[in-house]
């Protein structure tokens, strides 16, 4: 059995997916890219404010799914420039101080509206 979550506290899925789902006591994500909930638009400045943006996207989609960032054991960064991966471990370092999940970094081609960074997560409820 599988339940999906959606909260206005994030963006809406810009496509046939769900922000995230729930089966069994996992809850897996949608990958969020650093879109505004309010506004539906990308967030200002560079990948830092981005990076921040989209975990706090994640956070607030755990949150309505009855979890927090503290219960992710695993993520997956896309980033459309390695290069920013520095930067990204900075802002990220901040959402997961203690016993981080596991996590893979990989650079793509493009990914949604030109973003420069999207995540995923996996927790547990």
């Amino acid at each position: 059995m599988k339940t999906t979550i959606s909260t206005g506290n994030a963006p809406k899925a810009i496509g046939p997916y769900s922000q995230a789902v729930i089966a069994g006591n996992l809850i897996f994500t949608a990958g969020q890219i650093p879109l505004d909930p309010e506004t539906g638009k990308f967030v200002g400045g560079g990948i830092k404010e981005q990076t921040k943006r989209v975990l706090e996207n994640l956070k607030a989609i755990l949150e309505e799914a009855g979890s927090s960032l503290e219960n992710v054991v695993k993520t997956t960064i896309y980033l459309a420039d390695l290069a920013d991966f520095q930067k990204v471990n900075e802002v990220y370092g901040q959402y997961f101080k203690a016993n981080p999940p596991a996590r893979s970094t990989v650079q793509v081609v493009k990914l949604p509206r030109d973003s420069k960074i999207e995540i995923d997560a996996v927790a547990i409820s």
